[in-house]
């Protein structure tokens, strides 16, 4: 809980960024970390609060145990309060970074808007666990003779794989890329985490005796019905890929991009990977960016570094009201205006704002046409406008897992929104010894709760293999 006065004795402090004329110049990370004393201090504002609804069903997905470590912290005991953190989250410093910290939202200062910096002191209990080399690798002290496949290694297929890798089982994970991460390493900037931190987990976890199988596709270059003979156990964690598609007038203009293949080349240039399909660059250009959520930021953030003219998103939604009404809606996650430090580089944002079409000459992409709608998402007579643009990403989420390969050939039920049907219980699919878990099971969503699913599907899977299990859920 950290200190009985804390909360009354010390303001919130966050970190502070460099300043955007610097910070656009590069991919690299730009937050200013705060130092120790002002990090326990931070910690020292975690109170008494008798429930502690950061940790609960409407804070933290995976459960971190927020007041004990932050208790540690105020005491000083870093390494205990890293070894708290690592039991309930395998990859802290991913979301020490890149969670959006429902965690905050919920803490009970946060009904005087002054929540404790949860994700703040979660980043630097877990660089500082780096630094000192207190991040070992964890071998099974007993080889159980089990063998499990995990297709994917975004967060839930690592999660996954370590958790069974450290009570012993054989682990081989199969990735499309030629480096694991998933959409942790290929979607998220650079900017936002730089992914020499999933470098070193992945050699902690080949440590832990997990193989990594890079380049192959299952479904495209490996069978599924391969898979299924050589495994126990295949756990199926590959992501919700497939774009949602607007079906705009236009869109299929030169200079119309889904934001993902935007993202995913700046990322392959960033990690020196050879890029193949033809360069999509913001360079000198007008760009509209077609969403609100965080890709969409992501894009905003990118193209400046690129170089943009200028950067507009918009956003169908109304703007939001700056704060929420605290009393209506904690401890859950409110609707309040936000602004990602993206958008705050120089990002024009419209709200209640459709896209209509695209408009072009040549067949080459010249503006955006919009229209201002109600709070029903309908349009308003006469209030048609033109952005001007050279270049548009569609960023309106993911429609759910890419069925063509993988989910066809496997042949598993899929849900109504085509996502792997899978109960949070066991995680078993429709097939025999076939799970699912993440985004490809659940639809798009965090980081966290893709780490969440990685570790309960593990312990599913143990259980199913040796009838128990000693891991968490």
């Amino acid at each position: 809980m950290g200190k009985v006065t804390g909360f009354l004795e010390y303001d919130r402090q966050e970190p502070k960024y460099q300043l955007a004329g610097d910070r656009i110049r590069h991919f690299r990370e730009f937050t200013l970390p705060l130092d120790d004393k002002d990090v326990t201090r931070q910690a020292a504002r975690c109170m008494d609060c008798g429930i502690p609804f950061c940790h609960g069903p409407t804070g933290c997905p995976v459960h971190n145990q927020i007041p004990d470590w932050n208790d540690l912290v105020f005491a000083g005991d870093w390494e205990e309060a890293a070894r708290n953190l690592h039991s309930t989250n395998n990859f802290p410093e991913f979301t020490g970074r890149i969670c959006p910290a429902p965690c905050e939202e919920a803490c009970t200062l946060n009904l005087e808007n002054v929540p404790v910096t949860i994700k703040t002191i979660e980043q630097t209990i877990a660089d500082k666990a780096w630094d000192n080399g207190w991040i070992k690798p964890e071998v099974a002290g007993t080889v159980t003779g089990r063998r499990v496949a995990i297709i994917g290694s975004g967060p839930a297929g690592l999660a996954a794989a370590q958790q069974l890798a450290r009570v012993g089982h054989a682990v081989h994970v199969f990735e499309r890329e030629p480096k694991a991460g998933g959409l942790l390493r290929y979607g998220i900037p650079d900017f936002k985490m730089e992914k020499h931190h999933i470098d070193r987990r992945v050699v902690q976890m080949e440590a832990e005796g997990v193989v990594f199988h890079y380049g192959v596709n299952i479904g495209v270059n490996k069978d599924f019905a391969e898979l299924e003979q050589e495994f126990d156990a295949v756990l199926m964690s590959g992501g919700a890929e497939a774009p949602r598609d607007p079906k705009l007038p236009g869109q299929e203009l030169e200079g119309v991009h889904y934001a993902m293949p935007y993202l995913v080349q700046q990322n392959r240039r960033n990690g020196q990977e050879v890029v193949h399909d033809e360069p999509i660059l913001a360079a000198g250009k007008h760009v509209v960016v077609i969403g609100g959520g965080d890709t969409a930021s992501d894009c905003v953030g990118t193209a400046f570094r690129q170089g943009a003219l200028s950067v507009t998103q918009l956003d169908i939604r109304p703007k939001p009201p700056m704060i929420e009404d605290k009393l209506a809606i904690w401890p859950y996650w409110p609707t309040k205006l936000r602004t990602s430090s993206s958008q705050a580089e120089g990002a024009e944002r419209e709200f209640q704002a459709a896209t209509l079409g695209l408009a072009g000459k040549k067949g080459r992409l010249t503006g955006v046409n919009c229209v201002r709608v109600d709070e029903r998402r309908q349009p308003i007579a006469g209030a048609e406008f033109v952005l001007k643009a050279d270049l548009v990403f569609l960023a309106i989420g993911f429609a759910g897992p890419v069925t063509a390969g993988l989910v066809d050939q496997s042949g598993v039920s899929v849900d109504k929104r085509g996502n792997v049907q899978a109960d949070t219980e066991a995680y078993r699919t429709s097939r025999d010894k076939v799970f699912a878990a993440g985004d490809m099971r659940r639809g798009q969503s965090l980081v966290v709760w893709a780490i969440r699913e990685g570790r309960q599907a593990a312990r599913a899977i143990d259980e199913f293999l040796m009838g128990t299990s000693i891991l968490p859920r």
